[in-house]
């Protein structure tokens, strides 16, 4: 199996667990944000971390989600929604539970969008 390539079918898609698209979401966006930096010439190791978390934070991930809602489909919002309302185990200390609960939506749907092989909406 190509794990770059994905075209996972919508109704595979929509019986997965949203933790589990929120899981692997949450990784792809981490790689792209870590691609992006070292694009923009950020290569000292304390920056790039100091960086990339900016960026893929609960609080961050819930404000791009604030900005990037109304650009998304209804099937897109679904997708949010439910990872959104998935009941968090716990929250980190740096975000509020509204502010995880986002980002986990924000996550869920970039899994979904990953494991379609919808990289140019990504």
């Amino acid at each position: 199996m190509d794990y770059f390539h994905l075209s996972m079918d919508r109704e595979t898609l929509l019986n997965m667990s949203s933790l589990g698209l929120a899981h692997l979401g949450d990784s792809v966006y981490e790689v792209m944000v870590r691609s992006w930096l070292c694009l923009q010439g950020k290569t000292r190791p304390k920056d790039l971390h100091r960086t990339t978390v900016a960026y893929v934070s609960a609080p961050a991930q819930a404000a791009a989600m604030e900005r990037l809602l109304p650009l998304l489909s209804e099937e897109e919002q679904d997708v949010y929604r439910r990872g959104r309302n998935t009941a968090p185990h716990s929250v980190p200390k740096a975000a509020t539970r509204s502010q995880y609960q986002s980002a986990t939506g924000f996550e869920a749907l970039w899994g979904w969008l990953y494991l379609q092989g919808r990289t140019q909406r990504l």
